[in-house]
């Protein structure tokens, strides 16, 4: 919707003229005061004209018995990461009240460069909701890396003249080891916002990445961990993804003194946690639950967010603030009835109204590789085990005698046809009586991620995704159970977020069967190999100790 001149925005706010919306009788939360004031909410194009009692508009609804909240924030996301197309993506989280988000698209990146990034911004021009696209700063992760793609800072730094802001800067080593590359692509962005992608690194290192530029992160597992970050200025996104679900460890945080600097994001969230447990309204849920004050928790959700991105007239119902409600029974169920974006209601006939989704053809076709047997997935020595940890990205480094109760054998194939590569190292945490679970979700350089009990139905569950031209697969017994075909980048469905809840529902119950106990062994295995969250990673050289 257009945005109004200021001439209408003045007659509705005096009373000439009536809204053209017009929400009447709800209770107003107020994140500046905390109060919940029973007021209308008179709406004109995109924008917010007043807030008070007798309003009127051309068209009126009735909000008594319900509270509106502004719409939801999700301060760190990758869209691939729910396995499908950001136009199916945005479909399933406006109705859960996200409004506005900020997504890095460095998968995507990360297996096809700028005609990646070029098609997301394409998306976003065309979404209902408020996308902002940060440039992917480390394609790939790290310069030891194979991934599809390879983007210095001389193919990036334009996007910083058109006023984009830079994604998460994964490359610690880079920073604290002056990397030209890396201190290149801080300079360009400069100007805006850098995110930062920290885990558990010293306050050292925390001074000179704040000192180049970064604002933000997204890696904070621990309370003490959080307050050192928090001390030295930064801004913390509390995650509540599929795998990393660190938010329900800092909870402690939510208070009057800190809320201002809490955001809240999901960074990876499966579209089968979309569906059965929720979207950032989730993570809302979550804290309140916990006993975090409903204030802070939604200053986190909205305001927070807005102001440490710049955007001036987002997250507070007020007026001359962007239209964007959400009407819901109670603000700690945090589920909306109904979702106003722009100004204008969400609903199946809008979505069906959007610009046709841009072409992403290009991103088909991107497994490269000869056919795999069971020799490629001999068993490396013994050594050092990775220890996979449920519910955090982090891993451990296990002793090869502990870790005698839960062995499989990892490995790690370059997909993109380059070296053809595999690398192998023995892993902890999967609990596989039997089978093989296969991905070409491999953050992020995103190669072909197997782990097995069987070098034989590795083979299977890998020749199985390649087959499909990307995706998960399940080999158990000389037999694939179940495969989900990812076609676009390895990365991403055609269908929508139902759809593809569904074929990972069936997915996980075949997974079941191989003795796995994670909650999201998919999302477990696509973060095996990244090697930029410590302490011990899968990469191509096998077995790689990670420290920052």
């Amino acid at each position: 919707m257009a945005m109004p001149a200021p001439s209408q925005l003045i007659d509705v706010a005096v009373r000439r003229k009536p809204a053209d919306v017009a929400i009447r009788g709800g209770r107003v939360f107020n994140l500046i005061t905390g109060e919940l004031l029973t007021a209308d909410v008179a709406l004109v194009g995109n924008r917010i004209a007043a807030v008070g009692n007798d309003y009127h508009g051309k068209n009126e609804i009735d909000a008594r018995g319900l509270t509106l909240t502004p719409g939801l924030t999700d301060a760190h996301c990758h869209i691939e990461s729910s396995l499908v197309r950001p136009y199916a993506w945005e479909e399933a989280v406006l109705r859960r009240g996200v409004v506005n988000a900020v997504c890095d698209p460095h998968e995507l990146a990360n297996v096809c460069g700028i005609p990646a990034i070029e098609y997301f911004r394409q998306c976003a021009a065309r979404m209902i909701l408020h996308l902002q696209v940060q440039i992917p700063s480390c394609v790939p992760a790290l310069p030891s890396e194979q991934a599809g793609a390879h983007l210095p800072a001389a193919d990036i730094a334009p996007y910083a003249s058109a006023g984009c802001a830079l994604a998460e800067l994964m490359n610690v080593p880079g920073v604290l080891g002056k990397d030209p590359d890396t201190l290149a692509k801080a300079a360009a962005f400069h100007k805006h916002p850098i995110d930062g992608h920290a885990p558990g690194v010293s306050p050292d290192a925390i001074n000179a990445l704040a000192a180049i530029g970064v604002t933000n992160d997204h890696e904070c597992s621990s309370v003490a961990e959080a307050v050192t970050k928090l001390r030295l200025g930064w801004t913390l996104f509390l995650r509540l993804g599929s795998v990393g679900r660190d938010l329900k460890a800092l909870t402690s945080l939510f208070s009057p003194t800190l809320c201002d600097r809490l955001c809240l994001c999901t960074d990876d969230a499966d579209p089968l946690n979309i569906v059965e447990r929720g979207h950032l309204d989730a993570a809302v849920r979550l804290a309140i639950e916990a006993g975090c004050d409903p204030l802070a928790v939604y200053r986190a959700a909205c305001l927070t967010p807005a102001r440490h991105f710049g955007w001036r007239n987002r997250g507070l119902i007020a007026p001359g603030y962007a239209a964007d409600l959400l009407l819901m029974p109670d603000l700690a169920e945090c589920r909306a009835e109904r979702v106003f974006c722009s100004g204008q209601e969400v609903t199946e006939a809008r979505l069906a109204e959007r610009p046709p989704e841009p072409d992403y053809s290009a991103f088909l076709h991107t497994v490269h590789g000869r056919e795999w047997n069971a020799q490629d997935f001999i068993p490396p020595p013994p050594g050092a085990v990775i220890g996979v940890r449920d519910g955090q990205l982090l891993t451990d480094v296990l002793d090869w005698e502990a870790a005698q109760d839960d062995l499989a054998i990892g490995a790690l194939i370059e997909r993109h046809g380059h070296s053809g590569q595999i690398g192998r190292a023995w892993v902890h945490g999967f609990g596989l009586r039997r089978g093989a679970l296969a991905s070409t979700v491999g953050h992020d350089s995103h190669n072909l991620c197997v782990v097995g009990a069987s070098a034989a139905d590795m083979a299977l569950a890998a020749n199985a995704v390649r087959a499909c031209g990307g995706g998960f697969a399940v080999a158990c017994e000389g037999t694939v159970t179940a495969c989900l075909p990812l076609p676009l980048g390895g990365l991403m469905s055609t269908g929508s977020v139902a759809e593809a809840a569904d074929a990972l529902a069936t997915l996980r119950q075949a997974a079941r069967e191989t003795g796995t106990p994670l909650s999201s062994p998919f999302l477990s295995l696509a973060f095996l190999p990244l090697p930029v969250i410590p302490a011990a990673r899968l990469t191509l050289s096998g077995y790689t100790s990670v420290s920052l």
